[in-house]
């Protein structure tokens, strides 16, 4: 173990300021919050993706992760979490490569939704003012996101995924050291 990356520089500030962008990001969907101090994971990990499972991830949450032995060992050894073989599984999926589909998570119930699963998708960029048109719950009248990266055809299983509502999946993308979140409750179109 003598060859693993550090996780954050100052684990409690830096948790605390992660933690305060990914409350922002939920409660302002498609707005970009940059991580002020992420942490320098392993690849194919991005930084921002590593300091969200080291924020929200801990010993009581499943994590499926997609991104090999050396993040597994990271993700392992900094968050405490239990890593789990299937997706279904989780309450926190990664995805560094091809997504599972939304519908293969867990999506909670119409009494607890909050069991849901949180997609942590690992994009290219992000960039506001161009791309989705956003609307619903935290946006006063609409937002655009332009994500470089999405898998093909994830506006049109976002729109199933919005059908079952409350039920269903959160998405937080990442990319280099900024994240952006897409509530259950967001509508995505295109262009």
């Amino acid at each position: 173990m003598s060859g693993l990356l550090p996780g954050f520089t100052d684990p409690v500030l830096d948790a605390q300021s992660a933690f305060r962008a990914v409350l922002e990001a939920m409660s302002r969907p498609g707005r970009i919050q940059r991580l002020q101090r992420p942490p320098a994971p392993p690849a194919p990990l991005s930084p921002a993706s590593g300091a969200v499972l080291l924020t929200l991830a801990d010993s009581g949450t499943p994590l499926f992760l997609d991104t090999g032995p050396d993040a597994e060992e990271w993700v392992r050894f900094h968050a405490g979490c239990p890593l789990v073989a299937e997706p279904a599984e989780a309450e926190f999926v990664l995805a560094s490569a091809l997504p599972p589909k939304l519908a293969a998570l867990r999506a909670g119930t119409d009494e607890d939704p909050q069991t849901s699963a949180t997609l942590i998708l690992q994009v290219e960029s992000l960039e506001e003012g161009a791309g989705w048109h956003l609307t619903g719950p935290g946006i006063e009248h609409a937002h655009r996101l332009r994500v470089a990266g999405a898998p093909q055809g994830f506006v049109a299983e976002w729109a199933a995924n919005a059908v079952r509502f409350p039920r269903g999946v959160d998405v937080i993308l990442c990319a280099g050291d900024t994240i952006a979140a897409l509530p259950r409750s967001v509508s995505i179109r295109e262009g």
